[in-house]
């Protein structure tokens, strides 16, 4: 936690760093995602910079150094160090260094403080600290600098249920004048035969040598880019599913052992039918910034598979040596993925034969403009305005196409029976079948079907000013899309005259979600929900699209000259656009303004949107 000491104002105690806070920007600058990492706080008047290193044992233990710098003599109360016990952490110590000048490392006057409490949970810590503060301190580094500042005193804890009688939570606070920098180190006691202790020499020496085998690594990984990427936990705190398949194309290029954990942890989470949750809201923290409604989740809802989108993209990398490791995991998982795979053509089938259909509309159709369909991941992307078990989803479609052509080739490389998977994926990827389902002539795109009129207006409640009836939801924009995305469409299909045409999706920065000539283009769906995928750049989407010219540029056909030229244009707008956002506004963004390029939503937001870092290496 930190704060600055300014008596003209309230308490800007920070523990986290929030949207809402106003920074000018809070970020990684590197991080191997093991071993090492730094990160810039830029505040208002200071800024903060943590470094930590982490040396293992041969015997489990932990050394962990968090290097504290800001840019901007001791008394009695000093805390010198904790130890302690815990179940996951077993014997430790942490020992408080005291604050040095920046340049010198000489020490500098610091006024300390100390308060030893239960805590009611980690998303309280802060509430805690902010009720225990007191004004009645003085920090005088001299006879004649004298001042007042705050700092924590005393905390009663409510009485708890648990019967604890020891406290679990200790704050030392440091009080120093910018510039300075201090230093925290971990000890595990279950590390017997340590070298020498992290100090400033022994720190220096271990990024320096840490820093120099990541940027060698990076530039085996991605070859001709430079990225700077860090981890967003200020506004999405939790995992969803169709993300995680988007975050792990980018990490499994870094660490494929990292893939196949946090694939397997998701597959773990399934049921016995074969559901997995879309989100993961795990822990106190987590839980303190998701809506209730949001915490529930029912079986019968999926969530884009779009794991197979990196189990693909393994199975087809494979060399020999990575074989020896990938293929034990993928007999480990292959059950969960048959599991899985017929979930969702029992569960997401549609009333057609071999049609499919997102569960979990939102079904108040007064409310909304345009009823919702968060499982798709599209959340607000316009659908069929009236839902009904009619619906055809093409996004769904494609994506069946993919999970089977997926499970076609596993089965195939595991030696398993694989003529079911392969029948399914050649009904599904049979483009004839595509344009019956879901080819609009009036629209010239593939679209949904449903029980739909574009006769709507929203007002306190919805007004219908024409009888739905079945058709297709003539919505232009990702949707229409997926089957250009998803590589479903064969090169020397007609239907690529249509799906190339950039004239109602492109823009300078990319690909918007929702063509400007729809009725429901960045129109809010409720009086408090704002446009979200209604007209705004997602990275994502335009990281499959740029892949898919990339590959259809590399096919035969009468559209591949006209492929390869899109492909270039589309990816120097979204790498210039993303780059010239990062160096005015110091953060990547959940999504992109189709009319200006400026950043927008989440920040800083490096889920799926650090996808650039694979299209500036072109590794699709």
């Amino acid at each position: 936690m930190w704060m600055s000491q300014n008596s003209h104002s309230d308490v800007n105690l920070r523990h986290t760093c929030e949207q809402g806070d106003g920074l000018s920007s809070y970020s990684w600058l590197i991080h191997d995602g093991v071993n090492f990492g730094m990160q810039q706080i830029r505040d208002t008047d200071f800024t903060l910079i943590t470094t930590f290193v982490k040396r293992m044992g041969t015997w489990w233990g932990l050394d962990l150094e968090n290097h504290r710098k800001t840019e901007r003599e001791q008394d009695k109360t000093r805390l010198s160090h904790v130890t302690g016990t815990s179940e996951e952490l077993s014997d430790f110590k942490i020992t408080f260094n005291k604050p040095t000048s920046e340049d010198t490392a000489t020490d500098k006057y610091a006024s300390y403080n100390y308060l030893q409490t239960q805590s009611l949970g980690l998303n309280q810590l802060t509430d805690i600290v902010k009720n225990s503060l007191s004004y009645r301190f003085v920090f005088s580094p001299s006879t004649d600098q004298r001042r007042p500042y705050i700092a924590v005193a005393t905390y009663t804890p409510p009485p708890q249920n648990d019967n604890r009688n020891q406290s679990d939570f200790v704050v030392h606070q440091v009080t120093v004048q910018v510039p300075f920098q201090i230093e925290v180190l971990f000890e595990s006691g279950s590390f017997h035969d340590r070298p020498n202790q992290l100090r400033v020499s022994v720190l220096t020496e271990e990024l320096t040598r840490l820093e120099l085998s990541y940027r060698e690594k990076f530039e085996e990984a991605f070859s001709r880019v430079y990225s700077r990427s860090v981890p967003s936990r200020s506004f999405f705190p939790r995992g969803f599913l169709w993300d995680e398949g988007f975050h792990q194309l980018l990490i499994s290029k870094w660490d494929p052992q990292v893939t196949r954990e946090v694939v397997a942890h998701w597959l773990d989470l399934m049921n016995v039918e074969g559901w997995i949750p879309r989100e993961q809201t795990l822990g106190d923290e987590a839980l303190s910034k998701v809506p209730s409604e949001f915490v529930v989740q029912h079986t019968e809802n999926a969530n884009p598979p779009t794991f197979f989108l990196v189990l693909e993209e393994i199975l087809e990398q494979l060399d020999v040596p990575q074989l020896q490791d990938t293929l034990p995991f993928m007999q480990r998982l292959y059950p969960r993925l048959q599991t899985w795979f017929k979930w969702y053509n029992t569960t997401q089938a549609g009333l057609l034969s071999n049609s499919y259909h997102w569960r979990g509309r939102d079904k108040d159709t007064n409310r909304f403009l345009n009823p919702k369909t968060l499982t798709s991941g599209l959340d607000d992307y316009p659908r069929a305005s009236h839902p009904s078990e009619d619906e055809r989803h093409v996004d769904l479609y494609c994506l069946m196409v993919l999970a089977s052509r997926g499970m076609a080739s596993m089965a195939r490389l595991l030696g398993e029976p694989h003529q079911e998977y392969e029948n399914t994926y050649e009904t599904l990827s049979n483009n004839s079948l595509l344009n019956e389902l879901h080819w609009s002539e009036q629209l010239h795109a593939f679209c949904d079907y449903g029980n739909h009129t574009q006769a709507v207006s929203l007002e306190l409640v919805r007004s219908v000013h024409q009888a739905p009836e079945l058709q297709y939801v003539n919505a232009l924009g990702y949707v229409s899309l997926f089957s250009f995305l998803l590589h479903v469409l064969t090169p020397d299909s007609q239907k690529l005259e249509y799906i190339r045409d950039p004239a109602r999706l492109w823009t300078p920065y990319g690909l918007r979600s929702l063509s400007r000539s729809d009725p429901i283009y960045m129109k809010r769906n409720t009086e408090h929900d704002a446009p979200y995928w209604r007209g705004a750049i997602w990275i994502n989407i335009n990281y499959l699209e740029v892949r898919a010219l990339h590959h259809y540029s590399r096919k035969e056909g009468p559209f591949q000259e006209k492929a390869a030229d899109l492909y270039q244009e589309l990816r120097t707008n979204v790498i210039n656009n993303i780059y010239k956002q990062y160096q005015e506004t110091g953060y990547i963004w959940e999504q992109y303004s189709d009319s200006t390029g400026q950043g927008q939503g989440s920040h800083p937001f490096t889920g799926w949107s650090a996808l650039i870092v694979l299209i500036m290496a072109e590794e699709y």
